[in-house]
Formats: C-alpha cells, structure tokens, sequence
C-alpha cells in the first residue's frame, strides 16, 4: 500500500455527484449495550451526523442496515436510500459488499454509521485523491497505521474482491484494503484539514460521548 505525501491540490469542499457515499449502520453495538447510532448527540442522533456529513460531498447516500432493523429517522432527503445485509452478523466487509451492489455510481465513499465527526474537508481530499490516481483505494494513515474507515473504493474492482474474499470466509474491511491497490493519505497531508483529528472519531462506548 503506498503512502501519499502532501496533497497536490487543496481540497474543496463540492457535492460530487458521480460519488455514492455509504454508510455502514448495521451493526450490534454490543460495547455500546444499546443501539448507538439512534443514541442523541449535539441535537440529534448520530448516525444523523454521519449522513449529513457524507451529504456534502456526496450526490447518493446508501445506509446499510441488518436484516431486520427498522428504518431510521434521518433528517429528509431524497437522495437517502437504504440497503441490507442479507446475513445478519458478517461484519463490515459484508456491509461494505451490500452497499457496493446498491451503488450506480464508479467510486463509492465509506464510513461506519458511528463516526459523526467526519471532516468533508477531509472526505474531499481522499476523492481528490482516487480521482488523480491509478488507485483501487484510499484510506487515511493514522501514524504507522491505514484506518479501514472512512475510505473511497472503485466500485467495480471493489465489488469484485469483497465476493471473492467473503466467499472465503473473510469478513474484515482491512482485508479488502489489503487486496486493493490501496494509497494512504498521510496524516500531515489530511491533518492539515483537520488538526483535531476529528474523522476518525468513532463511538464505541458510551464513555466515547463524553467531553464531547
């Protein structure tokens, strides 16, 4: 996986409609011990944030679901659609899989439902990134490790490998990125847009909302 140095371009912040952002929502907050995503935080629910975010700077949203949830409330627009799992309890990489067969779109934005911080500045930068690049992939470096979450992803290449590596039983994203021609941005170059590091925030406790 090749790391990226400083970015060539500065990222603009502008709805790209050839991207279908997707949301991963579909999992079972078991640390959380209570669904996470509706939990409130700074005026609505989570995964609120996280589609907002994800809105602008995407033209189609897919929110990915288990088998069986029932539909979130989410702030109103049209360009929300929802999609499933069709096992429940496969971990992200089948999430991933399910959002790409709803893509229409060649690169596909992805980010767990639970990140409500997600800089767009950021989100920018990586589909800069995969747009300049013969790259299947882009993640962010965090230090001397790529994050899985959030990443771009060619739909069709991607769509191709998660199959094959679900089929044998792989269920980790970081598979896919492994499999992937995969750049990394790093975090000199996305920091610069976002010094408090705040995309890659993640809930995972409820010990994870305070201070915030």
């Amino acid at each position: 996986m090749a790391p990226l140095g400083r970015a060539t371009r500065r990222a603009s912040l502008v709805q790209t409609t050839d991207v279908t952002g997707i949301v991963l929502a579909g999992g079972r907050s078991r640390r959380f011990g209570r669904d996470k995503l509706r939990e409130a935080y700074r005026g609505t629910s989570i995964l609120s944030h996280t589609v907002l975010r994800m809105g602008e700077v995407c033209g189609d949203i897919v929110v990915v679901l288990a088998p069986k949830a029932a539909e979130p409330e989410l702030p109103p627009d049209p360009r929300v659609r929802f999609a499933r799992d069709t096992v429940e309890g496969q971990g992200p990489l089948a999430g991933v899989d399910a959002g790409l067969l709803a893509c229409s779109t060649e690169v596909a934005l992805v980010a767990g439902g639970d990140m409500p911080e997600l800089s767009p500045l950021v989100l920018a930068q990586m589909l800069e990134v995969i747009a300049d690049g013969a790259v299947d992939a882009v993640a962010l470096r965090d230090g001397d490790r790529l994050r899985p979450l959030p990443c771009v992803l060619r739909v069709d290449r991607a769509e191709q490998i998660a199959r094959a590596l679900l089929g044998d039983g792989e269920r980790r994203l970081r598979a896919l990125l492994e499999a992937l021609r995969t750049t990394g941005i790093d975090d000199r170059t996305w920091c610069a847009v976002d010094p408090a590091r705040r995309t890659l925030f993640d809930v995972d406790e409820p010990g994870d909302l305070e201070d915030r």
